[in-house]
């Protein structure tokens, strides 16, 4: 056959014209390869030339989306018909390196190759291939599985692929790896190919094909492809030939395994069968009692009806009116009932039988795993490799394939890695369950704990964080290699624990468990992917594999860290790193992203070091962020699904998850909803046909619990009934639970704030009007992709404006329709009256999901946008700031904020080529400085001052530290009894001399009180008067001399009764000598400060150095303090 025949076949346009161009030519070299003659394949002259064209002729559907040629093919069976008989033929007797061979199994391979039907969907166009069906294509894998696994056909292609694997290493041929490159394939397509469902309905031919996987796993242990499989995986260190195949032996492995669970293959499989059958008698008897429980009696042929009275004693508003115009009982409503359902069942549940259901969106049960119905005898098969594989070839071949992701080799794909992470969680699940099933007391243990030290290893765990993260970011998400990822994290976890068993006595292993421990917690990523994937659950959108994966992590990370928490009882520390910005390219992702033990980051010169913050762990504070709205409403899908549970340790998961939730953390009020009351009462309802085990009844035990506290809170608060009708988030759940706060000092409470106002608050640099920060402040947000933000900022005052010119216009319009003159007067600007701005109330920001919440309590860029909006803070030492619009602010500058954040929003502004980042800066504190003297005195401080004022700080935390010795003592008063004699003398005295003057003992003769004459002129006066501004522009007093003064403030020297109490006075010590009496000095000026009810200290300091004692008017209307300068009689 000539190329010509193909360059025309493949210029054919549309698909019915392409067939009848291809279908004659396909049919003529499918003849010319020869043909049964006697019962025996007889080959034509030209095989090996009609085995190429053949080729050729596939090649030609890599453009053809209806796959025209593959159907020809397998309408003409060439499989089956002629390139198995070929086959057996040459390479079946012992011809393997026959041409006629080696081109029957490439075509094999290419004939088997797996459809992506996803792809292949999406590639299709919606007018061209509208008729495509891919089920005949489907079906002819099918039946080319079949034809494979006949007698002899598995043992040929093994002859083929012997040959190039017994060469040594350096008489390989680049033509042996590509023979060996094809029969691997061709082992991995037939693993792919999907049995059909068990039905005992189906013909015998089809019935053949739904056992077709248990047949392929036989024929490869007969025929010693399994061993081939272990010997590449093992020894791919030493040979680089099985080194380039690792990735598909992987493929292939993935492809055995993920049809059974690992716990099905650690029993015993010779018992399986009856296990299984005693687990169905068991649960067609709970099907028989559930159904007998509801059975309709032998006289159900005659139906049923029934009456239904609503509570006489419930009076609706509608009866009572009746009743009163009736003056009679007050009817009520009957229904009629013809189920016979409702003679056992309340009537409420036969009522939402007739009830239309809402559709739910169904969830798909698992996309890593399919069921294969497997034989015992295949089951046996995979239970001896699995063991031989995790005796043999775990470590190495995961080490392996993990140097050539980390070195990125091209042959490494994107599936390549979930298959890594599924195959690795089923080896150790597999290894976890079987030993676990070892007796310790018959001696040593056969699997020791170094048959999978590999997953230990940092750099493992490291690579599995990372493709963690990366499934989490990634737009959107990649939930089946995420729940991959989360199910390998699950086994790693249950190694760690098992490491650190009481059973084990290694003291090695105990410290190795001990330090991996440390290190996830302080990593954080565990802790965070698990509280992610538990918040992140949506029904619909990820598989039920999925949400068991979840709850398994959550269930085993928790009972780890209690465990660790109690064993040690030191301090531990969590890091979290906080972004940065870079300047630079970051080179590459280090190990340090898993479990570091050294920061050492390639970065860019250019980029700024990433900042790492340490938080001290408790396990506490980490079991309180499982009492969220998002985790129970997970919890509650996973316990919904009860009914089909298969194992008690699923409901002791949920059960355990749900307990720390309720009791532990006591945030009960999570369950307070209607939808979660109405599944507790199904599932009490249901509790006596539950099973027996311990788990079930933990989890009737734990509903009675959340009920009694439901209503016991109802009780106290009624309008809880009306709090059900909502999910119970943001958490409103705390008012109605018996949780508490925790109780924090008002210094820590002081110190929290100081810190977060000091690190959370920007401002913008100076040199910008209102309107220019408000676009600096629009464009930084745009900048960090918060335009959301901006938009509900917007709403914001729209909302405001609405609701305050709603109010103006209620309250002014009927003045401004009675003021006829209003509109004529020129310039009047109307705006809202006194009374419209009284009735203006402080708006609270309603936060209407958790980002804005986060958003305005932790983003400074939108708080600095809040203060520039005039926006205050309702509480701030709140853990979520409440931000309100005051209430004094008008509609018309609410609205020219609106309009001036929409101009930047629309335009942004012109920074020159600046960003908008570098504008705003984080607000400085203002410290307090030490007090000093003012520049202008004269006062200089002595060399020795820094000596005393350490010597003086000495002094006083002696005298502190000595107080605890003071004891209270009368020691220092005297005698006790002379001082009161004395008092007692002395108030005689003073009675006495009451009595004879006739005035109160206290009182003086004249009064203090200094009255001054009111000067005619200034020039006349007899007192200057001088006065000078303070430092707030106020008069603190006055500066005035006298010049003469008279004697009436003073007083009167010939009262009695001040002689009297002069005289009783303890009489001071007469000097040793009275000299002459000198003549009276000038009076010298004194500062007298004006009496007032305010007294203001006069320090001598300035102001720019030191904070004021008492708060000061602003420094622009500061002034001098008047003084006055009085001389008096008694210092001249």
């Amino acid at each position: 056959m000539d190329d010509d025949v193909i360059s025309i076949a493949s210029s054919g346009d549309g698909g019915e014209d392409r067939r009848a161009i291809l279908d004659p030519v396909v049919r003529r070299v499918v003849d010319a390869l020869g043909g049964f003659e006697d019962g025996v394949y007889r080959m034509g002259d030209e095989a090996v030339g009609c085995l190429r064209d053949l080729k050729k002729l596939w090649r030609l559907d890599d453009s053809d989306d209806e796959r025209t040629v593959a159907r020809i093919f397998w309408e003409t069976r060439v499989l089956s018909n002629d390139l198995v008989p070929i086959l057996l033929a040459t390479a079946g007797k012992g011809l393997v390196d026959d041409k006629r061979a080696i081109a029957c199994a490439d075509l094999m391979t290419a004939m088997t190759w797996p459809i992506d039907m996803a792809e292949e969907l999406k590639e299709l166009d919606d007018a061209r291939d509208k008729g495509t069906d891919y089920t005949e294509l489907t079906f002819s894998h099918l039946n080319y599985k079949a034809a494979l696994l006949k007698p002899g056909v598995m043992q040929a292609l093994f002859g083929i692929i012997l040959p190039p694997l017994s060469k040594p290493v350096k008489e390989r041929s680049e033509r042996d790896g590509q023979l060996v490159n094809v029969i691997l394939h061709l082992v991995r397509n037939l693993a792919f190919i999907k049995d059909l469902p068990v039905n005992l309905h189906l013909s015998g031919d089809r019935a053949e094909y739904s056992s077709l996987q248990t047949k392929l796993i036989k024929v490869y242990s007969e025929t010693s492809m399994l061993d081939l499989l272990l010997t590449i995986a093992s020894n791919n260190d030493n040979d680089p030939l099985f080194n380039s195949f690792n990735t598909l032996v992987l493929e292939i492995f993935y492809l055995l395994f993920r049809g059974l669970k690992p716990s099905t293959l650690v029993i015993n499989q010779t018992k399986q069968p009856t296990q299984d059958l005693r687990r169905l008698l068991a649960a067609e008897d709970r099907r028989k009692r559930d159904a007998a429980r509801y059975a309709s009696s032998r006289h159900s042929q005659f139906g049923t009806t029934l009456t239904v009275q609503l509570n006489p004693k419930r009076k609706t508003q509608d009866t009572q009116d009746m009743h009163e115009e009736s003056q009679g009982p007050a009817p009520t409503r009957p229904l009629v009932l013809h189920r016979q359902a409702a003679i056992s069942k309340e009537s409420g549940d036969v009522l939402d039988i007739a009830k239309q259901h809402k559709w739910k969106k169904t969830n798909k049960v698992d996309e890593l795993t399919r069921e294969d119905n497997l034989s015992t005898e295949a089951r046996m098969v995979l239970q001896g490799f699995a063991r031989e594989f995790v005796e043999s070839c775990f470590n190495p071949f995961l080490a392996s394939l993990l140097r050539d992701i980390k070195s990125e080799r091209p042959k490494i794909t994107e599936k390549d890695h979930l298959r890594l992470l599924y195959t690795t969680k089923w080896l150790l699940e597999f290894f976890l369950l079987s030993r676990s099933r070892e007796n310790a007391a018959d001696g040593p243990r056969k699997w020791s704990l170094g048959l999978v030290a590999e997953v230990t290893d940092r750099s493992w765990i490291v690579w599995v964080l990372r493709r963690m993260r990366g499934a989490m970011d990634e737009k959107p998400k990649m939930w089946t290699e995420l729940q991959a990822g989360i199910e390998c994290l699950t086994q790693l976890l249950l190694l760690i624990d098992t490491m650190s068993s009481s059973v084990i006595s290694d003291s090695n292993l105990d410290e190795a468990a001990r330090l991996l421990q440390q290190q996830l917690i302080y990593n954080g990523d565990v802790l965070d992917i698990a509280l992610d994937s538990l918040r992140s659950f949506k029904e619909g959108t990820q598989s039920l594999a999925y949400l068991n994966a979840s709850v398994y992590l959550a269930y085993a990370l928790l009972r780890m860290l209690e465990k660790w928490g109690k064993q040690n009882s030191g301090a531990m520390y969590v890091r979290k790193k906080k972004a940065s910005k870079k300047k630079g390219k970051v080179h590459g992702v280090t190990e340090n992203d898993g479990v570091p033990d050294v920061e050492e980051e390639v970065v860019d010169e250019d980029s700024t070091e990433e900042v790492i913050h340490e938080t001290m762990f408790t396990f506490e504070a980490f079991e309180m962020k499982f009492a969220h709205s998002d985790v129970t409403r997970t919890l509650l899908a996973y316990l919904s699904r009860y009914k089909e549970f298969d194992s008690p340790e699923l409901m002791t998961r949920v059960v355990n998850l749900m307990h720390r939730q309720a009791v532990k953390v006591k945030a009960e009020g999570l369950y307070f909803n209607v939808s979660t009351l109405q599944l507790f009462k199904t599932i009490l309802d249901d509790q006596r046909s539950l099973p027996k085990e311990g788990p079930y009844k933990d989890l009737v035990r734990l509903l009675t619990f959340i009920l009694r506290r439901f209503f016991k809170a109802l009780n106290e608060e009624p309008f809880l009934a009306m709090e059900a009708l909502y999910p119970m988030n943001r958490g409103h759940w705390k008012q109605y639970s018996s949780w508490e706060p925790e109780q924090t000092s008002g210094r820590i409470r002081e110190a929290t704030e100081e810190i977060r106002n000091s690190s959370t608050e920007v401002q913008v640099k100076k040199g910008y009007s209102w309107s220019e920060q408000i676009g600096i402040t629009v464009a930084a947000l745009i900048e960090d992709g918060k335009t959301e933000l901006v938009e509900w900022v917007k709403d914001i005052l729209v909302l405001v404006i609405c609701h305050r010119q709603r109010v103006v216009e209620e309250t002014d319009q009927k003045d401004r329709d009675d003021d006829e003159n209003a509109e004529d007067a020129p310039g009047q600007s109307i705006g809202p009256s006194k009374e419209a701005l009284s009735k203006f109330a402080e708006y609270a920001i309603p936060y209407i999901n958790d980002e804005h919440a986060d958003a305005a309590t932790k983003n400074p860029t939108l708080k600095l946008m809040f203060r520039l909006l005039g926006f205050t803070i309702e509480a701030e030492d709140a853990e979520e700031l409440q931000w309100v619009v005051p209430a004094k602010i008008v509609p018309s500058v609410l609205q020219s904020a609106h309009d001036v954040v929409d101009q930047y929003l629309r335009n942004p502004i012109d920074l020159e080529g600046k960003k908008a980042r570098e504008l705003i800066t984080k607000k400085t504190r203002r410290r307090r400085r030490r007090r000093s003297l003012t520049p202008n005195t004269d006062v200089e401080l002595p060399d020795d001052e820094p000596k005393r004022r350490k010597a003086k700080m000495k002094r006083e935390e002696k005298t502190y530290k000595s107080a605890q010795f003071i004891e209270d003592s009368d020691e220092e008063c005297g005698d006790m009894e002379a001082f009161l004699e004395r008092e007692k003398a002395l108030r005689e005295r003073t009675a006495k001399a009451a009595e004879e003057s006739g005035r109160i003992a206290t009182m003086r003769a004249t009064g203090t009180k200094k009255r001054r004459k009111k000067a005619k002129d200034d020039s006349g006066s007899k007192r200057a008067r001088t006065t000078s501004p303070g430092p707030g522009g106020d008069y603190y007093g006055e500066l005035v001399v006298n010049v003469d003064s008279d004697d009436s403030g003073t007083a009167s020297d010939d009262d009695p009764i001040l002689r009297s109490l002069r005289s009783s006075r303890s009489p001071t010590p007469p000097p040793q000598s009275i000299p002459a009496p000198a003549p009276k000095p000038r009076p010298k000026p004194r500062l007298v400060q004006k009496k007032s009810s305010e007294r203001r200290p006069i320090r001598i300091s300035s102001d720019s150095d030191q904070e004021p004692l008492l708060q000061q008017p602003p420094a622009a209307s500061r002034s001098q303090p008047k003084r006055r300068l009085v001389l008096t009689d008694d210092e001249m």
